[in-house]
């Protein structure tokens, strides 16, 4: 049973990623915002900002531009699995012996893969722009490790929002918030600099701890408990949306 699941997922993820490399565009496009941004803020604005520590202000702000790099690439995953509902192709597989999660999986891996390679893509013209990691090679690894999780629970958010949107534009819109969401936090300032109120949220949400264990393992420095609560976060968010995304997708096909 477990081998029929794993081909069924492994043609299904060959099928989108064919998809997306007739269309690079797409990745293209998804790495172009946070290129934009990292040019914005690094040339414009990273001047004026005061980040409180000796390192240059890339280094800082790099661990931000990698989540909205994911933010931005997973409204695709929910524009794609709309575009199979809308076709017909989540009817077809039912006719077919296709292990049932196999299709919501390989949606998601293919989200993986794809935001590796943005990603890749930014930390590329990070190292132009003048980004420097004392990281080593665990520390790399970390760093995969918490980027791939934070894809997989965006990815599960953006199947259930796939699922359930009535428009195209509903399918992506909801990653909106979610790439607004780094301005908040630490990812572009202290939150010591931040009013009250927008502070004690900025220090509360999930993204700040993902910002501060990610650029602690960027500088070779000890991550403290960030990481913990980065994982409970991640997990979290995970979880929720994985049985969020599988409820819906039984009702839909059941």
């Amino acid at each position: 049973m477990t081998t029929h699941v794993l081909g069924d997922t492994g043609v299904l993820t060959g099928r989108s990623l064919r998809h997306i490399l007739r269309s690079p565009d797409t990745i293209i496009t998804t790495a172009v915002t946070p290129i934009a941004l990292m040019l914005l803020f690094v040339y414009v604005l990273g001047g004026a900002i005061d980040t409180g520590s000796d390192e240059s202000y890339i280094d800082y702000m790099l661990p931000g531009i990698l989540l909205i790099t994911i933010a931005s690439g997973i409204a695709y995953t929910s524009y794609r699995l709309f575009l199979d509902l809308q076709g017909g192709i989540f009817e077809r597989f039912q006719s077919m012996p296709i292990a049932r999660s196999s299709v919501l999986w390989a949606h998601v891996l293919t989200s993986v893969v794809a935001n590796l390679v943005s990603i890749a893509i930014v930390i590329g013209v990070g190292l132009i722009l003048g980004f420097r990691t004392g990281a080593d090679l665990g520390a790399w690894l970390a760093v995969a490790g918490i980027m791939v999780l934070f894809t997989l629970a965006l990815t599960w958010l953006a199947v259930v929002a796939g699922l359930s949107a009535k428009t195209v534009d509903g399918a992506s819109a909801f990653s909106y918030p979610l790439i607004f969401l780094p301005f908040i936090s630490s990812a572009f300032v202290p939150t010591e600099s931040m009013p009250g109120p927008v502070a004690w949220f900025a220090e509360n949400q999930p993204v700040t701890s993902i910002v501060d264990t990610t650029r602690a393992l960027f500088a070779g420095q000890p991550v403290g408990s960030d990481i913990w609560i980065a994982l409970a976060w991640l997990v979290g968010i995970l979880i929720v949306a994985y049985v969020w995304a599988n409820s819906i997708y039984k009702r839909k096909f059941s």
